[in-house]
């Protein structure tokens, strides 16, 4: 039963590194100086600030993938690179069917596979002609992309680019100054036939084996031509903005960095210095103090949660009954944009070219839930007072909170007392700082831990059993300096 209560809330600082003299700000990436003191790594890893790219992407939380090729006639995975294109003809293709019940299931951005590993294109391409221009549908006069990316643009919806550096049917792959060649060219028409590309999204997948072809891609070439055509757009997986969280499960780290030692992209420079630390994007620690003082240089390189609403990545009709159900998705929610990354969910359209209903039903039932879980802020948009430095951000239900060290500012708003749900934000534009903290509440002059953390980010939401309390407690125990805290929310869901 809830009930109107008074609500304190103190934020106390216990410890910090010291400020010194690091205020300068690191756009991306910081290298540390040799043998420097102790403390210094952290405090220098604590202003690695994003790129605006980057800020603008970790800010659209929930984005879409389109997994959508010859894959979806075939009942395959992964294609061979020997299909017909004749077998590519969804007669009922809809983009904007895609686009409207994406949008209204919350998603940000969609992001198509314009070239799987099977080398059949999207788009009426000039370098091969495996591609839907020889294909049964619209007598080869479609393409794929042009209608995705009018659908986006009539939504207001993001759009992304998936172009697979591995290709099973290009016949210079494998000469790889060719293939190379061949690669940017297709890049460059993705990058500049269809307007804005805000995600270009390169899969690390190759199944050749010890007697395939052997391809050295250029990714620095990649990287650059990106940066030249479309500045604007994030490059993830193989990219250097946005890093694989390391699982296809939908579930991140519970200390996720986004300012990590792994070195970013594919370049050679960046795999020595990842085999040297013994670090790749599955590994458990990317970002923690004992990890900084083996690195010379720490990077904003934030994690991305890619998971298919269904057990494959392709639509196949036996798995229509095997979708995530609501309370799954909510799940992976939480371990995902809750756990300071963004959630890309594949929902792959069928053989006509539309989201089945199975899948709809999926995504309208996690619309529905978070918009009951963000229905109320119990706090109300409180204001920090006391002794700690502090400011108000203009927003609902927002607040920040940067104190001085060792002091403390509180809350006191009027709120219905009964949560169960916490959501703790970072201003990353200024670093991610906090190292732990720890929730507690007070009822009859007791106070009980209701949850502990370790890193924030740009948004950390914990769940706990119900709790009625007279006061609540937030502190910040570990920060690698003075910690920007954006938000700080209750919330009560059933």
């Amino acid at each position: 039963m809830r009930r109107l209560v008074i609500i304190s809330i103190f934020f106390l600082l216990l410890h910090s590194c010291a400020d010194n003299d690091y205020d300068k700000l690191y756009p991306g990436e910081v290298e540390f100086p040799a043998n420097p003191p102790h403390g210094v790594k952290e405090a220098m890893a604590a202003r690695v600030i994003p790129h605006s790219r980057q800020l603008a992407w970790q800010q659209l939380e929930m984005t879409a993938f389109i997994h959508f090729t010859i894959n979806t006639f075939t009942d395959m995975e992964w294609g061979h690179g020997d299909e017909s294109p004749e077998l590519f003809n969804p007669v009922s293709l809809d983009a904007e069917q895609w686009v409207r019940v994406l949008s209204e299931a919350g998603m940000k951005m969609v992001i198509i596979t314009a070239k799987h590993h099977d080398g059949f294109c999207l788009w009426p391409t000039k370098t091969t002609e495996h591609s839907v221009a020889s294909s049964a549908w619209k007598d080869g006069k479609g393409d794929v992309i042009r209608e995705l990316r009018d659908a986006c643009d009539k939504y207001n919806m993001k759009f992304g680019v998936y172009l697979s550096p591995w290709d099973r049917n290009a016949d210079c792959y494998g000469d790889s100054p060719e293939y190379n060649k061949f690669y940017l060219e297709q890049l460059t028409e993705l990058l500049t036939w269809y307007g804005k590309v805000d995600e270009v999204w390169f899969d690390g997948a190759n199944g050749e084996g010890p007697g395939g072809r052997r391809q050295d891609y250029d990714w620095q070439a990649y990287y650059d031509l990106i940066r030249k055509l479309q500045p604007d757009a994030v490059t993830a997986i193989m990219g250097e903005d946005v890093r694989w969280v390391g699982t296809e499960t939908g579930y991140g780290r519970e200390t996720e960095w986004s300012v990590t030692a792994l070195a970013p992209g594919g370049t050679p420079e960046s795999r020595a210095i990842n085999e040297a630390l013994g670090l790749s994007p599955t590994s458990m620690d990317l970002g923690s103090s004992a990890l900084l003082q083996k690195a010379g240089k720490v990077y904003w390189y934030p994690a991305e949660v890619d998971v298919s609403i269904r057990p494959g990545w392709f639509w196949h009709a036996a798995e229509d009954s095997l979708i995530k159900d609501t309370d799954e998705l909510l799940d992976i929610y939480f371990s995902s944009v809750g756990r300071n990354a963004v959630l890309l969910l594949n929902v792959p359209p069928d053989n006509r070219g539309l989201i089945t209903d199975h899948d709809i039903k999926s995504l309208m039932g996690l619309k529905a839930r978070l918009d009951d879980l963000y229905d109320t802020d119990l706090l109300n948009g409180a204001r920090p007072y006391g002794r700690g430095t502090s400011r108000a951000i203009d927003g609902d239900s927002t607040t920040s909170w940067r104190p001085n060290r060792k002091r403390v500012a509180s809350f006191i708003p009027a709120i219905a007392a009964t949560f169960n749900v916490a959501l703790l934000q970072e201003d990353i534009s200024m670093g991610q700082r906090v190292e732990k903290f720890v929730i507690e509440a007070r009822m009859d002059q007791q106070w009980d831990t209701v949850a502990t953390g370790s890193t924030i980010g740009y948004k950390r939401l914990l769940r706990f059993p119900d709790v009625e309390a007279d006061e609540i407690r937030l502190t910040i125990t570990s920060s690698r300096a003075r910690p920007n805290i954006s938000t700080f929310a209750l919330y009560y869901t059933e």
